[in-house]
């Protein structure tokens, strides 16, 4: 049974049960440390892969920060992900995606891993070439956008089916999860308005996915499109896809039917990682406290708060959760948005279509460069400040985009102020 005693959005040390700070530490540790190939003496932590893109949490959730996409030419993809899948159009397909989100691409399942251990080799080898998009604001101001283009190389397995959907993501920062997770159900669901009823462009819908502990469908709220309905789900979804490790939610290798040899490489046991642990890890992650807005007085960040509203952007990224009073807010609905052509995939996932996107929480933006060491953001971290991240809001947030195109650059500093802020 998974425990039952978590402490939502963080801990100032003073634990409710005796129990509390040694999962916290345990998990903590498990987050960190890196899986090794079994059979191995450390038959706690061995199991990695066969196919897996990383070895730890920590290699891709670095101080519980956002990943990034390749910052060079040749740097790898080591904190960005490929989802795969193609359109469900058979009743198999359909009735796979309807406990799954997607249709796995036949050869290459929901999910490329990039490596292999030894003797194996890994899936392929993805690749972004960018284009630059030129533009200029209404003061004169010009600005230039890096457009992505995904490719994937080195495939070992075979080619993709010739309908493949790809989608990059980057590792989201797992600031407050434990608060997210508290909100209830019926928080989320009221800011929803599928039709446009108030007419303000805003239809904010929300996605039904699969619970695989509770066996029903539930409201999504995690991951970039909302497709998780839990911190222990996304969890184990993230130690079996990225790390090649099983659990009691996961038990099976991430091996498609064409890799034989993947199917007979040695396992670290059934269940890798037990009940037990992976629990820890879920604590440990729950409790990382979601940071609090710093300089809420200063008269530049009050304006950029102001203009914030002004322009429509809490129309999704909602600054009240009741539930929340007391702690910081996340300045997301948890609902999907359509946001335009231009940052669509084009890749639909339970109720998500190919150009909709969970509003992604603010808190802690504004550390990002302190945490992370570097300013990428959006799904795939093409925007490489934040400025570029509004400009790149197309589809419901098309007004906001246009509003902050219109600005001066004093009142553009005064946004930006505002979202370092948080």
């Amino acid at each position: 049974m998974f425990i039952d005693f978590l402490v939502h959005g963080g801990t100032d040390g003073n634990w409710q049960h005796p129990q509390q700070q040694e999962a916290f530490a345990v998990g903590g540790a498990l987050f960190q440390q890196p899986w090794v190939v079994a059979p191995a003496s450390t038959s706690t932590r061995d199991g990695l892969g066969p196919l897996f893109n990383a070895n730890s949490c920590i290699a891709c959730h670095v101080q519980q920060g956002r990943g990034h996409p390749p910052l060079t030419t040749t740097e790898p993809f080591l904190s960005t992900l490929v989802k795969l899948s193609i359109p469900a159009t058979t009743a198999e397909q359909k009735a796979i995606a309807k406990t799954l989100g997607v249709a796995p691409e036949p050869r290459y399942g929901d999910h490329l891993q990039q490596l292999g251990i030894t003797g194996l080799p890994g899936e392929g080898t993805p690749r972004f070439t960018y284009q630059a998009i030129k533009g200029t604001f209404k003061d004169g101001e010009s600005y230039t956008l890096q457009q992505p283009t995904l490719t994937i190389e080195n495939l070992n397995y075979g080619t993709f089916s010739p309908d493949v959907q790809l989608s990059a993501r980057v590792a989201p920062p797992l600031f407050g999860m434990g608060l997210l997770a508290s909100i209830p159900d019926a928080e989320i669901l009221a800011h929803a308005d599928l039709d446009d009823k108030d007419g303000d462009g805003i239809s904010g819908k929300a996605n039904q996915v699969w619970d695989i502990q509770q066996h029903k469908t539930v409201l999504g709220r995690f991951s970039w499109k909302a497709n998780k309905p839990s911190i222990l789900q996304q969890s184990a979804d993230a130690f079996r896809n990225d790390i090649g490790i099983t659990s009691s939610l996961f038990p099976e290798q991430p091996c498609s039917t064409v890799q034989i040899d993947c199917h007979n490489r040695p396992d670290g046991g059934k269940p890798e990682i037990p009940d037990d642990l992976l629990e820890k890890v879920v604590f440990h992650v729950t409790n990382q406290p979601a940071p609090k807005q710093r300089n809420a007085e200063d008269p530049q960040v009050l304006q950029g708060q102001e203009l914030f509203q002004q322009t429509g952007c809490t129309a999704c990224h909602t600054p009240t959760f009741p539930s929340l009073a007391s702690q910081p807010q996340p300045y997301s609905d948890l609902l999907l948005h359509d946001m335009g052509e231009a940052l669509a995939d084009h890749r639909p996932d339970f109720e998500a279509s190919g150009s909709e996107w969970r509003t992604p929480p603010l808190w802690g933006i504004g550390l990002t460069e302190k945490i992370s060491g570097h300013t990428r953001f959006l799904h795939d971290g093409r925007a490489r400040n934040l400025l570029e991240a509004i400009l790149w809001h197309g589809g419901e947030s098309s007004q906001a985009q246009q509003s902050v195109l219109a600005m001066s650059k004093a009142e553009r500093e005064a946004l930006l102020r505002f979202l370092n802020s948080l």
